[in-house]
């Protein structure tokens, strides 16, 4: 026999029954699981705080430093800033007076090691006429080193000055030692034009065993070619290098054996030259 406890609800009391054993089996309902409220626990970041640690430590260490490299530099600099004891001047000079280059330096001699301006001392070498470049550089610990690159003159321009093969003019003290190099004139804003066609000219005369002993461009434009044996050549304003040609042939098929007759070609024309001989001979000729 089994028994079943039973509330009433009129007594306020539980009370128990029988059951049959053939009423079935009594089911027992699980108790459902009681669902707890979750806790969060506060507490301090330490990934936080550590970021907050370095952005405070970081700028003082670069202040430390700073402040540090200055003290070091204040005392180390003046026991580096040495006066200048040596400088040496290198390059293969033939026209630069040494003198001269002593007198441009002199001013930057009570100047120190470090403290010298060697900007200033390179751009007042480079105006010297003879000086193409200048270089000045420090050796440690109290030697400045001076290279200087000098001009080569190719040929003279006008009666007072020398053209380097860049076609930049130059104008040293006295010249007359240059009287045996070609002279090129023209109008100043010319010079490098006139040495570009200078250029050109001998090398189509040099395998004629000719070169050019004058070149001029007036101001109109006509350029006016002398040769080295004395021979002037007309040849206008415009393809100057193809009647330089055309002379060349003609004078190989025509003029060579009379080339110490000649005194003036013109080539002017386009497809003819005109030529004028030297008076005495060309009277010699006639009689002839």
């Amino acid at each position: 026999m089994l028994r079943q406890m039973v509330r009433d609800p009129r007594a306020g009391k539980t009370r128990s029954r029988r059951v049959a054993p053939g009423q079935g089996a009594v089911r027992v309902a699980p108790v459902a699981a009681r669902s707890w409220p979750k806790l969060s626990l506060s507490r301090p970041s330490f990934d936080g705080a550590l970021t907050r640690i370095k952005q405070v430590i970081w700028p003082l260490l670069l202040i430390g430093l700073g402040v540090g490299l200055y003290e070091l530099g204040s005392r180390i600099l003046p026991l580096a800033d040495q006066p200048i004891e040596l400088i040496s001047v290198q390059g293969e000079l033939q026209y630069i007076d040494p003198v001269a280059v002593q007198a441009v330096i002199q001013p930057y001699l009570n100047e120190s090691f470090l403290g010298i301006d060697l900007n200033a001392m390179r751009g007042d070498l480079a105006e010297m006429p003879w000086v193409a470049s200048a270089a000045v550089t420090r050796v440690w610990p109290s030697q400045l080193i001076i290279h200087l690159d000098e001009q080569l003159p190719v040929a003279r321009w006008g009666d007072a000055a020398l053209l380097n093969n860049a076609g930049k003019a130059f104008t040293p003290q006295d010249i007359s030692q240059f009287a045996e190099l070609p002279q090129l004139d023209g109008p100043q804003r010319a010079k490098q034009r006139v040495m570009q066609y200078y250029q050109q000219f001998n090398r189509l005369l040099r395998p004629y065993g000719q070169g050019v002993a004058k070149l001029e461009l007036r101001e109109r434009g006509s350029w006016f070619l002398t040769t080295q044996d004395g021979i002037q050549v007309l040849l206008g304003r415009d393809a100057l290098v193809d009647k330089v040609q055309r002379f060349l042939t003609i004078d190989q098929l025509m003029l060579a054996e009379y080339r110490p007759q000649i005194a003036r070609v013109d080539l002017r024309y386009n497809n003819a030259m005109a030529v004028a001989w030297r008076e005495p001979v060309a009277q010699q000729l006639i009689k002839e």
